[in-house]
């Protein structure tokens, strides 16, 4: 957009917040209004005939198609803004999503990918984080006006009457206190400590709160919250639907404090933004924050100045920042044992893009074959381990885009998360109802359940778990030397027979013991183990993560792989983070006293280890990606029939990872990378 252009808004919804907005653009430097979207011919049709030359569309799809319109506001209820956000994305519009940002942070991460990856710009309708005085606010903390921070009073609440009919009291449109009103509070707290700590944001690192939840409603009605953050920061939030309080925001330092009378509308009616600041020993200081503009037109002027970056600065919503938000909002709201339809395993029958599952990745997945397994295997492997049924929107947040992403392999065992994480899996098949194109590897027998009776039992949990009649690979989860291998060859087939499982192996199972297995199987005129997997990384480890583990990196190991050419399935193939870049040799001194970093520290720190990343970080710049996609890109790359476990906690890590598909490495940098010569 030049100086001489204005930027082509529509507005998907037509409620009071579109009409705010609409008349905002009026008044707006860089906006203008083109079309305006609804349910109803007549909603839309009405709303557009308040202003000149405005289109009106009687559905959704129709306003995302209309060529005049650049950027769109989302107006809509909050359980809809996902779903639109995507949509958006995919007809390639920018983006003013209304606050909050979403149901829960894990539509939060779908829509941020999907910005991200039709490259459009998005942004959080915070209008008061648009306005001066905001920007003013975290200046004064930020320079120690009132010393250290200490304590922040936040609230925001207003009295609307039991009125069932309003989306703000209903559960099946996300409503609630917390989620109307409360997110400001939270937005605020967060902004603030950040500032107090130096930085843009900050999250809390312990939350406890109540609230009230309605009988009819099924929402918040009023409640409230206690956050700590670094720098032992407090804040003290409360928020309702049903009890009318003041608008306050007041930040309490060791020297004095802040006071903001108007902290959520600041200059709505044309007004200057105001802050009190009141210093220990000095008179009051009344601080103006003129702006030009109204704030809602201020929102929309924000959105055409930074649109070619994708995101604005803060104090304005930034994606991780609104990322941040979501996520306290969740821990409120789990406080307080509040669940919205939206989340429940009825309402998760499709992806939160409300289309049909595809596969349709950036960069193409690699596959390999299993014997036994009659379908393709991703040569990535999804680990299970963060699934929960009790996190399904979660769960099936991050299965839904490794699948689109290419990946069709999932791991599970009976132990994750007490079984949580196969229900989980099981759910989230039947719901997207590909079971034929997807792998699923099931582990059990673990120590000290690992006997062929131990087999059986979990077996046959794990599938009823997953919902499934059988297994694409089971895996025993650890060995017992103590049983006769020929027992656990002989239990495996007979589930095999059975059809409970298609092929099988062991998981930390020694090279040893699959060969003993393998020639048990052979004399008997059995199926023997057709995979393994171990630990295998550029990284070699000081000790076993955990009792009863091996690794297949080292030379003989190796050796082995290279010659049966046995599927090796490689767990911790980024070598727990150690290749992530927030490790280096000054963090050993006291590394295993520091319980953040002792597990990662036992087992990969040595200087071995740290020539390996220093030459990992010497590629990965060389080649313009990251430190874990070259350790992983490694992996990938040996002459093994190799399978590489990831265990990402976000789409972002799932994404960043399988840049390594794309990664080329020649012998002589593998070599080089493993400490040879260059």
């Amino acid at each position: 957009m030049n100086s001489t252009t204005k930027l082509n808004w529509g507005i998907l919804g037509t409620g009071n917040i579109a009409k705010t907005f609409a008349d905002a653009l009026l008044k707006s430097e860089t906006g203008v209004l083109r079309a305006v979207g609804s349910r109803t011919l007549e909603s839309a049709q009405n709303f557009a005939s308040e202003y000149s030359d405005v289109a009106f569309h009687a559905t959704y799809e129709s306003l995302l198609a209309d060529e005049n319109v650049e950027v769109i506001y989302i107006s809509l209820p909050n359980h809809l803004h996902c779903v639109w956000t995507i949509r958006c994305a995919q007809a390639g519009k920018h983006i003013l999503c209304e606050k909050p940002f979403a149901t829960n942070s894990s539509e939060a991460m779908a829509m941020l990918e999907a910005a991200r990856r039709y490259d459009v710009f998005l942004m959080e309708a915070f209008m008061y984080r648009c306005h001066p005085q905001t920007a003013k606010l975290a200046s004064l903390v930020r320079e120690g006006a009132i010393g250290k921070v200490r304590l922040i009073e936040s609230n925001f609440s207003y009295n609307m009457g039991e009125n069932l009919g309003n989306i703000r009291m209903q559960n099946g449109a996300s409503g609630g206190g917390i989620m109307d009103v409360g997110c400001y509070c939270v937005s605020a707290a967060r902004l603030i400590a950040g500032a107090a700590n130096g930085q843009d944001f900050a999250e809390p690192i312990e939350l406890k709160a109540v609230g009230y939840i309605g009988e009819n409603s099924r929402v918040d009605e009023w409640a409230t919250a206690v956050l700590k953050f670094p720098g032992d920061v407090l804040a003290n939030l409360s928020c309702g639907t049903q009890v009318s309080t003041d608008a306050t925001l007041k930040v309490w330092g060791s020297e004095g404090n802040l006071q903001i009378p108007n902290p959520w509308f600041p200059g709505n009616d044309g007004s200057p933004g105001k802050i009190i600041l009141n210093r220990d020993g000095h008179e009051s200081e009344e601080i103006e924050v003129p702006s030009d503009v109204p704030l809602y037109a201020i929102e929309a002027d924000t959105v055409a100045r930074h649109i070619a970056n994708r995101q604005a600065p803060a104090p304005c919503m930034s994606w991780l920042d609104s990322l941040g938000n979501q996520k306290t909002l969740d821990l409120w709201r789990e406080q307080i044992g509040l669940v919205f339809d939206a989340e429940l395993p009825a309402n998760l029958s499709t992806p939160f893009s409300g289309q049909k599952l595809k596969s349709n990745p950036e960069i193409p997945m690699m596959f390999g074959r299993v014997e036994g397994v009659a379908k393709p295997v991703s040569r990535v492997v999804m680990g299970t381990m963060v699934m929960h049924d009790k996190r399904l929107p979660y769960s099936f947040a991050l299965m839904d885009d490794f699948y689109e992403r290419g990946g069709n392999c999932f791991d599970t065992a009976y132990v994750y998360a007490g079984g949580g994480s196969e229900r989980a899996v099981g759910q989230w098949l039947k719901a997207r109802d590909i079971r034929d194109e997807v792998v699923v590897i099931a582990k059990g027998a673990h120590t000290p359940n690992c006997t062929p009776e131990g087999l059986t039992q979990e077996l046959n949990e794990s599938l009823q778990r997953l919902q499934l009649d059988s297994a694409d690979i089971y895996m025993l989860h650890r060995d017992n030397l103590e049983i006769p291998v020929g027992e656990f060859v002989e239990c495996l087939n007979e589930h095999k027979n059975a059809g409970r499982i298609d092929s099988f192996g062991g998981s930390n199972w020694s090279r040893e013991r699959l060969q003993e297995a393998n020639e048990y199987a052979a004399q008997k005129g059995l199926t023997g183990f057709s995979s393994s997997s171990v630990n295998f990384s550029l990284a070699q480890w000081n000790e076993p993560m955990w009792p009863g583990c091996y690794a297949g990196s080292d030379a003989e190991s190796n050796a082995w792989y290279q010659k049966t050419q046995m599927p090796l399935f490689a767990w911790s193939s980024q070598a727990s983070g150690f290749f992530t870049g927030r490790f280096s040799r000054q963090d050993r001194d006291g590394a295993l006293q520091n319980p953040q970093i002792s597990e990662v520290a036992r087992v990969w720190f040595n200087d071995e280890n740290f020539a390996r990343l220093e030459r990992v970080q010497e590629l990965a710049k060389q080649k313009n990606v990251g430190t874990t996609q070259i350790a992983l890109a490694y992996v990938l790359h040996q002459s093994l029939n190799i399978f590489a476990l990831i265990g990402p906690q976000t789409i972002e890590e799932t994404r960043t990872s399988l840049i390594a598909l794309g990664v080329s490495l020649s012998p002589e940098e593998l070599n080089w990378l493993d400490l040879g010569e260059a």
